[in-house]
Protein backbone atom coordinates (compact mmCIF):
# COMPACT_ATOMS: atom_id res chain seq x y z
CA UNK A 1 0.00 0.00 0.00
CA UNK A 2 0.99 3.55 -0.95
CA UNK A 3 1.95 6.14 2.38
CA UNK A 4 -0.64 8.52 2.58
CA UNK A 5 -1.50 11.55 4.78
CA UNK A 6 -4.26 13.38 5.52
CA UNK A 7 -4.56 17.05 6.62
CA UNK A 8 -8.00 18.08 7.69
CA UNK A 9 -7.56 21.72 7.99
CA UNK A 10 -11.03 22.49 9.47
CA UNK A 11 -13.08 25.38 7.64
CA UNK A 12 -11.16 25.87 5.09
CA UNK A 13 -12.64 26.88 1.79
CA UNK A 14 -12.14 27.85 -2.11
CA UNK A 15 -12.56 31.77 -1.20
CA UNK A 16 -10.20 31.59 1.99
CA UNK A 17 -7.39 29.29 -0.10
CA UNK A 18 -6.74 32.25 -2.66
CA UNK A 19 -5.64 34.72 0.47
CA UNK A 20 -3.22 31.81 1.71
CA UNK A 21 0.67 31.57 -0.15
CA UNK A 22 2.16 27.98 0.14
CA UNK A 23 -1.02 26.38 -0.14
CA UNK A 24 -2.26 28.14 -2.83
CA UNK A 25 0.65 27.54 -4.38
CA UNK A 26 0.88 23.96 -3.78
CA UNK A 27 -3.01 23.13 -4.67
CA UNK A 28 -2.41 25.36 -7.91
CA UNK A 29 -0.52 21.88 -9.91
CA UNK A 30 -3.09 19.74 -8.07
CA UNK A 31 -6.77 18.32 -8.28
CA UNK A 32 -9.16 20.31 -6.19
CA UNK A 33 -12.66 19.53 -5.95
CA UNK A 34 -15.64 20.88 -3.64
CA UNK A 35 -16.88 18.77 -1.37
CA UNK A 36 -21.17 18.55 -0.73
CA UNK A 37 -21.31 18.07 3.13
CA UNK A 38 -23.46 15.72 4.99
CA UNK A 39 -26.50 17.48 7.05
CA UNK A 40 -25.51 18.14 9.67
CA UNK A 41 -22.06 19.77 8.15
CA UNK A 42 -20.76 19.35 11.82
CA UNK A 43 -17.44 17.47 13.30
CA UNK A 44 -18.30 14.71 14.46
CA UNK A 45 -21.13 13.83 11.46
CA UNK A 46 -18.56 14.45 8.65
CA UNK A 47 -15.65 13.05 10.33
CA UNK A 48 -17.79 9.74 10.73
CA UNK A 49 -19.09 10.01 6.76
CA UNK A 50 -15.33 10.90 5.50
CA UNK A 51 -14.04 7.15 7.46
CA UNK A 52 -17.28 5.11 7.05
CA UNK A 53 -18.38 6.16 3.39
CA UNK A 54 -21.93 6.70 5.00
CA UNK A 55 -24.49 8.65 5.66
CA UNK A 56 -25.40 9.67 9.36
CA UNK A 57 -28.53 7.13 8.65
CA UNK A 58 -26.25 4.54 8.42
CA UNK A 59 -23.13 5.24 10.58
CA UNK A 60 -25.70 6.49 13.42
CA UNK A 61 -23.24 10.34 14.13
CA UNK A 62 -26.23 12.74 13.64
CA UNK A 63 -24.51 15.96 15.09
CA UNK A 64 -21.87 16.71 18.17
CA UNK A 65 -24.13 15.56 19.96
CA UNK A 66 -27.51 13.85 20.86
CA UNK A 67 -30.33 12.65 23.24
CA UNK A 68 -29.85 9.39 24.55
CA UNK A 69 -33.46 8.49 24.87
CA UNK A 70 -32.59 5.34 27.44
CA UNK A 71 -30.76 7.23 29.87
CA UNK A 72 -33.02 10.77 29.25
CA UNK A 73 -29.73 12.91 29.03
CA UNK A 74 -27.85 15.10 26.07
CA UNK A 75 -24.62 13.92 25.66
CA UNK A 76 -22.17 16.13 23.63
CA UNK A 77 -18.10 15.26 22.48
CA UNK A 78 -18.24 11.31 23.42
CA UNK A 79 -15.52 9.95 22.42
CA UNK A 80 -15.86 6.00 22.12
CA UNK A 81 -15.25 4.82 18.62
CA UNK A 82 -17.90 2.52 19.32
CA UNK A 83 -20.72 4.85 18.56
CA UNK A 84 -19.79 5.12 15.00
CA UNK A 85 -22.10 1.78 13.82
CA UNK A 86 -19.67 1.29 10.36
CA UNK A 87 -16.46 -0.20 9.14
CA UNK A 88 -14.22 2.27 9.24
CA UNK A 89 -11.93 2.87 6.33
CA UNK A 90 -8.78 2.00 8.44
CA UNK A 91 -10.62 -1.79 9.16
CA UNK A 92 -11.26 -1.91 5.66
CA UNK A 93 -7.72 -1.25 4.24
CA UNK A 94 -6.42 -3.86 6.52
CA UNK A 95 -8.86 -6.48 5.24
CA UNK A 96 -7.17 -5.87 1.85
CA UNK A 97 -3.23 -5.46 3.47
CA UNK A 98 -2.66 -7.60 6.71
CA UNK A 99 0.14 -4.85 6.92
CA UNK A 100 -1.77 -1.94 7.10
CA UNK A 101 -1.34 0.33 9.88
CA UNK A 102 -3.13 3.57 10.68
CA UNK A 103 -2.15 6.43 13.22
CA UNK A 104 -5.04 8.94 13.93
CA UNK A 105 -4.37 12.23 15.37
CA UNK A 106 -7.22 14.22 17.26
CA UNK A 107 -10.30 13.19 15.10
CA UNK A 108 -13.38 12.61 17.12
CA UNK A 109 -14.24 8.94 18.49
CA UNK A 110 -10.57 8.39 18.84
CA UNK A 111 -10.87 6.48 22.21
CA UNK A 112 -11.13 2.59 22.11
CA UNK A 113 -10.66 2.46 18.34
CA UNK A 114 -9.36 -0.28 16.14
CA UNK A 115 -6.64 1.86 14.86
CA UNK A 116 -3.11 0.88 15.36
CA UNK A 117 -2.15 4.72 16.91
CA UNK A 118 -4.52 7.16 18.26
CA UNK A 119 -3.83 10.54 20.12
CA UNK A 120 -6.89 12.38 21.33
CA UNK A 121 -7.74 15.34 24.08
CA UNK A 122 -8.51 13.61 27.54
CA UNK A 123 -8.30 16.11 30.18
CA UNK A 124 -7.73 14.89 33.78
CA UNK A 125 -10.45 15.81 36.25
CA UNK A 126 -9.74 15.44 39.99
CA UNK A 127 -12.00 15.37 42.93
CA UNK A 128 -10.85 18.76 43.87
CA UNK A 129 -12.97 20.43 40.22
CA UNK A 130 -9.93 20.74 38.68
CA UNK A 131 -9.23 20.56 34.71
CA UNK A 132 -5.57 19.13 33.89
CA UNK A 133 -4.75 19.24 30.33
CA UNK A 134 -3.76 15.34 28.95
CA UNK A 135 -4.19 13.45 26.69
CA UNK A 136 -5.59 9.97 25.69
CA UNK A 137 -3.29 7.80 23.67
CA UNK A 138 -3.48 4.43 22.00
CA UNK A 139 -0.62 1.97 22.59
CA UNK A 140 -0.78 3.66 26.24
CA UNK A 141 2.80 4.72 26.76
CA UNK A 142 3.09 6.75 23.92
CA UNK A 143 1.03 9.47 25.96
CA UNK A 144 4.39 10.32 28.06
CA UNK A 145 6.36 9.79 25.02
CA UNK A 146 4.82 12.61 23.77
CA UNK A 147 4.46 14.62 25.83
CA UNK A 148 7.78 14.34 27.23
CA UNK A 149 9.08 15.48 23.42
CA UNK A 150 7.04 17.95 22.67
CA UNK A 151 5.46 19.29 26.19
CA UNK A 152 1.58 18.93 27.73
CA UNK A 153 -0.81 19.36 25.03
CA UNK A 154 -2.26 23.51 25.56
CA UNK A 155 -5.66 22.19 26.01
CA UNK A 156 -7.15 25.34 27.20
CA UNK A 157 -5.30 26.74 23.59
CA UNK A 158 -7.46 24.19 21.93
CA UNK A 159 -10.72 25.38 23.02
CA UNK A 160 -12.27 28.56 24.65
CA UNK A 161 -11.48 32.09 24.90
CA UNK A 162 -7.71 31.57 24.79
CA UNK A 163 -7.85 29.53 21.32
CA UNK A 164 -4.51 30.02 19.56
CA UNK A 165 -1.99 28.24 17.15
CA UNK A 166 -0.09 26.66 19.51
CA UNK A 167 -2.13 23.64 19.76
CA UNK A 168 -2.45 22.89 15.90
CA UNK A 169 0.91 22.89 16.33
CA UNK A 170 1.05 20.64 18.98
CA UNK A 171 -0.95 18.27 16.80
CA UNK A 172 1.14 18.67 13.55
CA UNK A 173 4.43 18.38 15.89
CA UNK A 174 2.81 15.24 17.42
CA UNK A 175 2.23 13.69 13.41
CA UNK A 176 5.74 14.45 12.59
CA UNK A 177 7.53 12.19 16.06
CA UNK A 178 4.77 9.66 15.16
CA UNK A 179 5.55 9.34 11.93
CA UNK A 180 9.48 9.12 13.00
CA UNK A 181 8.59 6.82 15.75
CA UNK A 182 6.11 4.09 13.34
CA UNK A 183 5.82 5.55 10.06
CA UNK A 184 2.23 3.79 9.43
CA UNK A 185 0.52 3.51 6.28
CA UNK A 186 -2.04 6.19 6.64
CA UNK A 187 -1.79 8.76 9.01
CA UNK A 188 -5.05 11.28 9.93
CA UNK A 189 -4.21 14.62 11.46
CA UNK A 190 -7.13 17.08 12.58
CA UNK A 191 -5.83 20.70 12.33
CA UNK A 192 -8.44 23.03 13.69
CA UNK A 193 -7.27 26.30 14.20
CA UNK A 194 -9.30 28.31 11.43
CA UNK A 195 -12.65 26.39 13.05
CA UNK A 196 -11.67 29.04 16.10
CA UNK A 197 -11.44 32.10 14.73
CA UNK A 198 -13.90 32.37 11.92
CA UNK A 199 -16.77 31.06 14.86
CA UNK A 200 -15.10 34.30 17.00
CA UNK A 201 -14.78 37.22 13.67
CA UNK A 202 -16.68 35.83 10.68
CA UNK A 203 -14.75 35.57 7.28
CA UNK A 204 -13.78 39.02 6.91
CA UNK A 205 -10.23 38.18 5.33
CA UNK A 206 -8.59 41.52 7.49
CA UNK A 207 -9.99 39.77 10.84
CA UNK A 208 -8.33 36.48 9.91
CA UNK A 209 -5.33 37.09 7.77
CA UNK A 210 -3.05 36.39 10.69
CA UNK A 211 -4.44 33.08 11.29
CA UNK A 212 -4.64 31.96 7.58
CA UNK A 213 -0.63 32.24 7.65
CA UNK A 214 -0.46 30.48 10.71
CA UNK A 215 -2.32 27.17 9.39
CA UNK A 216 -0.78 27.89 6.07
CA UNK A 217 3.00 27.61 8.14
CA UNK A 218 1.82 24.41 9.90
CA UNK A 219 0.30 22.78 6.47
CA UNK A 220 3.47 23.68 4.70
CA UNK A 221 5.93 21.97 7.48
CA UNK A 222 3.36 19.37 7.44
CA UNK A 223 3.55 18.94 3.48
CA UNK A 224 7.03 19.40 3.34
CA UNK A 225 7.75 16.65 5.71
CA UNK A 226 5.63 13.93 4.20
CA UNK A 227 6.42 14.29 0.58
CA UNK A 228 9.84 14.08 1.50
CA UNK A 229 9.24 10.69 3.02
CA UNK A 230 7.48 10.05 -0.49
CA UNK A 231 3.92 9.96 1.09
CA UNK A 232 0.68 11.10 -0.66
CA UNK A 233 -1.16 13.78 0.81
CA UNK A 234 -4.25 14.76 1.13
CA UNK A 235 -5.80 18.21 2.30
CA UNK A 236 -9.69 18.70 2.93
CA UNK A 237 -11.70 20.25 4.89
CA UNK A 238 -14.81 19.31 6.58
CA UNK A 239 -17.28 22.20 6.71
CA UNK A 240 -17.17 25.98 5.33
CA UNK A 241 -18.51 28.17 8.30
CA UNK A 242 -20.30 31.87 7.17
CA UNK A 243 -21.12 34.65 8.37
CA UNK A 244 -23.98 34.87 10.64
CA UNK A 245 -25.66 38.32 12.74
CA UNK A 246 -28.98 35.75 14.28
CA UNK A 247 -28.69 33.64 17.51
CA UNK A 248 -32.49 32.13 17.78
CA UNK A 249 -33.48 29.97 20.71
CA UNK A 250 -35.48 27.12 19.91
CA UNK A 251 -35.98 25.94 23.86
CA UNK A 252 -37.26 29.55 25.00
CA UNK A 253 -39.95 29.23 22.25
CA UNK A 254 -40.90 25.50 23.46
CA UNK A 255 -40.74 26.44 27.06
CA UNK A 256 -42.92 29.61 26.40
CA UNK A 257 -45.62 27.52 24.65
CA UNK A 258 -45.28 24.62 27.49
CA UNK A 259 -43.76 22.04 25.99
CA UNK A 260 -40.02 21.98 27.46
CA UNK A 261 -40.02 21.28 31.61
CA UNK A 262 -36.84 22.97 33.43
CA UNK A 263 -36.23 21.80 37.02
CA UNK A 264 -34.87 24.52 40.02
CA UNK A 265 -31.64 23.66 42.26
CA UNK A 266 -30.14 26.30 44.20
CA UNK A 267 -32.03 29.24 42.20
CA UNK A 268 -30.51 27.85 38.95
CA UNK A 269 -32.57 26.07 36.31
CA UNK A 270 -31.47 22.97 34.60
CA UNK A 271 -33.27 21.44 31.68
CA UNK A 272 -35.28 18.54 32.57
CA UNK A 273 -34.88 16.20 28.99
CA UNK A 274 -36.79 13.50 29.97
CA UNK A 275 -39.85 15.46 31.57
CA UNK A 276 -40.12 17.36 28.81
CA UNK A 277 -42.53 17.29 26.27
CA UNK A 278 -40.69 18.85 23.24
CA UNK A 279 -36.71 20.20 23.59
CA UNK A 280 -34.16 21.11 20.89
CA UNK A 281 -30.41 19.77 21.24
CA UNK A 282 -28.81 22.90 18.94
CA UNK A 283 -26.07 22.28 17.18
CA UNK A 284 -24.50 25.43 15.35
CA UNK A 285 -27.14 25.70 12.50
CA UNK A 286 -29.07 22.61 13.10
CA UNK A 287 -31.18 21.07 16.07
CA UNK A 288 -32.82 17.87 16.72
CA UNK A 289 -36.11 18.34 18.14
CA UNK A 290 -36.80 15.66 20.54
CA UNK A 291 -40.92 15.23 20.69
CA UNK A 292 -42.25 12.81 23.71
CA UNK A 293 -45.77 12.69 22.81
CA UNK A 294 -46.04 12.05 18.47
CA UNK A 295 -49.80 13.66 18.53
CA UNK A 296 -47.80 17.11 19.17
CA UNK A 297 -44.64 16.71 16.31
CA UNK A 298 -47.54 18.17 13.22
CA UNK A 299 -48.19 21.43 15.75
CA UNK A 300 -44.71 21.54 17.02
CA UNK A 301 -43.21 21.92 13.22
CA UNK A 302 -45.83 24.45 12.63
CA UNK A 303 -44.43 26.73 15.94
CA UNK A 304 -41.08 26.00 14.86
CA UNK A 305 -41.08 26.97 11.68
CA UNK A 306 -43.06 30.35 12.37
CA UNK A 307 -39.67 31.26 14.24
CA UNK A 308 -37.60 34.19 12.37
CA UNK A 309 -34.29 32.50 11.76
CA UNK A 310 -35.47 29.15 11.39
CA UNK A 311 -35.40 28.26 7.14
CA UNK A 312 -36.89 25.15 7.53
CA UNK A 313 -37.93 22.02 9.40
CA UNK A 314 -37.60 18.20 8.40
CA UNK A 315 -40.31 15.75 9.58
CA UNK A 316 -39.92 11.80 8.54
CA UNK A 317 -39.63 12.06 5.35
CA UNK A 318 -37.41 14.87 4.96
CA UNK A 319 -34.97 13.18 7.25
CA UNK A 320 -34.86 10.64 4.93
CA UNK A 321 -33.89 13.07 1.63
CA UNK A 322 -31.28 14.16 3.64
CA UNK A 323 -29.93 10.71 4.99
CA UNK A 324 -30.49 11.61 8.57
CA UNK A 325 -33.77 9.25 9.83
CA UNK A 326 -31.95 7.32 12.48
CA UNK A 327 -33.44 6.56 15.83
CA UNK A 328 -30.96 9.08 17.13
CA UNK A 329 -32.08 11.80 15.28
CA UNK A 330 -35.20 14.21 16.70
CA UNK A 331 -38.40 13.69 15.75
CA UNK A 332 -37.57 17.00 13.82
CA UNK A 333 -34.70 18.07 12.67
CA UNK A 334 -34.55 22.58 12.33
CA UNK A 335 -32.10 24.06 10.34
CA UNK A 336 -31.36 28.03 10.18
CA UNK A 337 -31.52 30.62 7.53
CA UNK A 338 -28.02 31.52 5.97
CA UNK A 339 -27.23 34.41 8.96
CA UNK A 340 -28.75 32.52 11.59
CA UNK A 341 -27.82 29.65 14.10
CA UNK A 342 -28.93 28.21 17.41
CA UNK A 343 -28.57 28.75 21.03
CA UNK A 344 -28.97 25.96 23.53
CA UNK A 345 -30.68 28.58 26.33
CA UNK A 346 -33.36 27.11 27.40
CA UNK A 347 -33.89 29.97 30.62
CA UNK A 348 -36.37 33.14 30.47
CA UNK A 349 -33.39 35.08 33.05
CA UNK A 350 -30.18 35.11 32.84
CA UNK A 351 -30.05 34.85 36.56
CA UNK A 352 -31.42 31.58 36.60
CA UNK A 353 -29.35 30.57 33.92
CA UNK A 354 -27.24 27.21 35.37
CA UNK A 355 -23.72 27.79 36.70
CA UNK A 356 -22.01 25.85 33.94
CA UNK A 357 -23.12 28.66 31.58
CA UNK A 358 -20.92 31.08 32.53
CA UNK A 359 -17.52 28.29 31.88
CA UNK A 360 -15.98 26.42 29.43
CA UNK A 361 -18.16 22.78 29.56
CA UNK A 362 -18.40 21.24 26.71
CA UNK A 363 -19.96 17.78 28.76
CA UNK A 364 -22.60 19.45 30.81
CA UNK A 365 -23.95 22.06 27.70
CA UNK A 366 -27.10 20.13 26.66
CA UNK A 367 -26.94 21.82 22.96
CA UNK A 368 -22.98 23.21 21.79
CA UNK A 369 -21.71 26.91 22.63
CA UNK A 370 -19.81 29.08 20.47
CA UNK A 371 -20.26 31.69 22.81
CA UNK A 372 -17.41 30.00 25.05
CA UNK A 373 -14.96 31.48 22.51
CA UNK A 374 -15.37 34.56 24.38
CA UNK A 375 -14.60 36.05 27.75
CA UNK A 376 -17.30 38.22 29.17
CA UNK A 377 -16.57 41.77 28.31
CA UNK A 378 -18.70 43.32 30.77
CA UNK A 379 -15.95 42.29 33.49
CA UNK A 380 -13.77 44.95 33.74
CA UNK A 381 -10.34 43.45 34.79
CA UNK A 382 -10.70 40.27 33.11
CA UNK A 383 -6.73 39.35 33.48
CA UNK A 384 -6.98 39.85 36.98
CA UNK A 385 -10.16 37.78 37.59
CA UNK A 386 -8.73 34.94 35.93
CA UNK A 387 -5.97 34.98 38.02
CA UNK A 388 -7.57 34.99 40.98
CA UNK A 389 -9.29 32.71 40.45
CA UNK A 390 -6.58 30.15 39.10
CA UNK A 391 -4.71 30.96 42.22
CA UNK A 392 -8.23 29.92 44.34
CA UNK A 393 -7.87 26.42 42.60
CA UNK A 394 -3.96 25.85 43.32
CA UNK A 395 -4.63 26.44 46.89
CA UNK A 396 -7.15 24.15 46.47
CA UNK A 397 -10.70 26.02 46.66
CA UNK A 398 -13.19 24.51 44.46
CA UNK A 399 -14.71 27.83 42.67
CA UNK A 400 -16.03 28.16 39.17
CA UNK A 401 -14.28 30.12 36.30
CA UNK A 402 -17.21 31.54 34.99
CA UNK A 403 -15.60 34.33 32.73
CA UNK A 404 -18.10 33.08 29.53
CA UNK A 405 -20.91 35.83 28.56
CA UNK A 406 -24.44 34.39 27.77
CA UNK A 407 -24.66 37.21 24.80
CA UNK A 408 -25.15 35.21 21.96
CA UNK A 409 -24.56 37.84 19.61
CA UNK A 410 -21.06 37.86 19.96
CA UNK A 411 -21.13 34.81 17.75
CA UNK A 412 -20.26 35.56 13.91
CA UNK A 413 -19.39 33.09 12.18
CA UNK A 414 -21.10 29.29 11.76
CA UNK A 415 -21.89 26.34 9.84
CA UNK A 416 -24.19 22.95 10.06
CA UNK A 417 -26.61 23.55 7.58
CA UNK A 418 -25.56 23.13 3.27
CA UNK A 419 -23.45 25.87 1.70
CA UNK A 420 -25.58 28.37 -0.49
CA UNK A 421 -22.52 28.43 -2.33
CA UNK A 422 -19.36 26.47 -3.60
CA UNK A 423 -17.07 29.29 -2.37
CA UNK A 424 -18.38 28.40 1.18
CA UNK A 425 -18.23 24.51 0.54
CA UNK A 426 -15.05 22.64 2.17
CA UNK A 427 -12.69 21.47 -0.39
CA UNK A 428 -10.44 18.43 -1.29
CA UNK A 429 -7.15 18.79 -2.98
CA UNK A 430 -4.69 15.99 -4.15
CA UNK A 431 -2.39 15.08 -6.62
CA UNK A 432 -4.32 11.98 -7.91
CA UNK A 433 -7.17 12.11 -10.49
CA UNK A 434 -10.35 12.63 -8.89
CA UNK A 435 -14.19 11.44 -10.46
CA UNK A 436 -15.08 15.18 -10.96
CA UNK A 437 -14.95 18.89 -9.65
CA UNK A 438 -17.28 18.30 -7.25
CA UNK A 439 -17.95 15.32 -4.58
CA UNK A 440 -20.03 14.17 -1.78
CA UNK A 441 -19.00 13.24 1.93
CA UNK A 442 -19.05 10.00 1.19
CA UNK A 443 -16.87 10.03 -1.75
CA UNK A 444 -14.02 10.85 0.38
CA UNK A 445 -13.62 7.17 2.03
CA UNK A 446 -12.67 6.14 -1.39
CA UNK A 447 -10.65 8.74 -2.65
CA UNK A 448 -8.51 7.77 0.61
CA UNK A 449 -8.86 4.31 -0.19
CA UNK A 450 -7.40 4.85 -3.68
CA UNK A 451 -4.71 6.82 -2.42
CA UNK A 452 -3.45 3.48 -0.46
CA UNK A 453 -4.07 1.30 -2.95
Amino acid sequence: MHKTVVLNVVGLTSSLLRHTSFLSKWAASKQIASINPVLPAVTCSVQASYLTGKYPQDHGVVANGWYFRDECEVKFWRQSNKLVQAQKIWEAARDIDSSFTCANLFWWYNMYSSVDISVTPRPMYPADGRKIPDIYTQPGELRFKLQERLGTFPLFEFWGPKTTIRSTQWIAQAAIAIEEMSSPTLTLIYLPHLDYCLQRVGTEISAIARDLQEIDAVCQDLIQFYESRSAKVIVFSEYGITRVNRAVSLNRVLREHGYLTVREELGRELLDPGASTAFAVADHQIAHIYISDRNKIAEIQQLIEQVPGVDFVLGEEGKAGYHLNHPRSGELVAVAALDAWFTYYYWLDDNKAPDFARTVDIHRKPGYDPVELFIDPTIQWQQLKVAKILLQKQLGFRTLMDIIPLDASLVKGSHGRIPASTDDAPLLITHNSLPGSTLDATDVYDVILSHLL
